[in-house]
């Protein structure tokens, strides 16, 4: 077992969901990927994400090119999907309550090279990133990790819409920061504003490509 992962994770599972999730939202979408290189290719990463849709976790979970492990609330690991995810290396976490077992998983996973995503809203929401709790602020200082931004729009249908028919996506790889050095709850604090500003600098930019939109644009940009 490789100890990038959660122990009990089945491999090969992991391997053939990560490929469906690659291949079959570009089925369901007019998906674009901007700047997927700046995707670290080795070493321990926190990947912090915005999140407006249930789609938006396996969107990343096929995209990222490298094995990932999400923290994910309690509530999804119910019925047949409490069989697949911790057998994909998914860790379920409580929320509003300190729920340390999990979190310490993830900081392990990071010391041995591992790739955890987190969504610091802690909830679904509209997508910009309004609000960042300190979870993954922690697990990147804690782990010795880079943090990666990354932002999805085009997932969230809007309000009083029809299902729509390969809706357009965009997802846009932010650049990889360190957190600032240093103990206690200032830096932790300083370190939670910075993702919170970064993601939110990069739904602005997400959304100015989308306004500008076209294949070109998005050949032009790196996709």
């Amino acid at each position: 077992m490789t100890l990038e992962v959660p122990e009990g994770t089945w491999l090969w599972m992991q391997g053939f969901t990560r490929w469906i999730g690659t291949w079959c939202f570009y089925v369901g979408y007019q998906l674009r990927i901007w700047h997927r290189e700046r995707v670290p290719a080795t070493g321990p990463v926190v990947v912090v994400a915005n999140h407006s849709a249930m789609v938006d976790g396996p969107l990343l979970y096929g995209l990222l090119g490298r094995r990932t492990t999400f923290l994910i609330k309690e509530e999804m690991f119910r019925g047949p999907l409490g069989w697949i995810l911790p057998r994909i290396g998914q860790l379920p976490v409580r929320r509003g309550e300190a729920d340390r077992a999990p979190l310490l998983t993830a900081v392990r996973l990071l010391r041995h090279d591992g790739v955890v995503v987190v969504f610091p809203e802690g909830t679904r929401g509209d997508g910009e990133v309004r609000d960042a709790q300190q979870g993954a602020a922690w697990l990147a200082r804690t782990g010795g990790a880079t943090m990666l931004p990354v932002v999805i729009r085009g997932t969230r249908r809007p309000a009083g819409s029809h299902r729509r028919f390969r809706p357009r996506v965009d997802v846009l790889v932010g650049e990889p920061f360190a957190v600032p050095p240093g103990k206690g709850r200032a830096v932790l604090a300083t370190a939670t504003r910075e993702v919170r500003n970064r993601l939110a600098a990069l739904v602005t930019e997400l959304d100015a490509i989308r306004r500008r939109g076209g294949p070109d644009v998005a050949r032009g940009q790196g996709a």
